[in-house]
């Protein structure tokens, strides 16, 4: 899933992708060992793009490569989880 356009914004602590003048994001809690995944949001407008899976991914992705434990507290992290195992 092609997630370059996402952004890690540590300042607001989300993910963001931006699209037509609005923000998707997945917002999130760093700590030194975990990656808490707390609220995804998508813009009505912008529903049915699957950007939330690709905010999911990202958040995934960079939670690994930083070698954090992930923590999904948002139901729609914990939905996405169970329906791919292998994330």
């Amino acid at each position: 899933m092609d997630t370059n356009d996402v952004i890690d914004n540590r300042e607001a602590q989300q993910f963001e992708i931006h699209v037509d003048g609005e923000t998707a994001f997945l917002a999130y809690q760093r700590s030194d060992s975990a990656l808490a995944l707390v609220h995804t949001e998508v813009p009505e407008r912008l529903r049915g793009r699957h950007l939330a899976e690709r905010l999911v991914v990202a958040a995934l992705d960079s939670a690994r490569a930083a070698g954090l434990r992930i923590i999904p507290v948002c139901p729609f992290v914990r939905a996405y989880l169970r329906k791919h195992p292998q994330s």
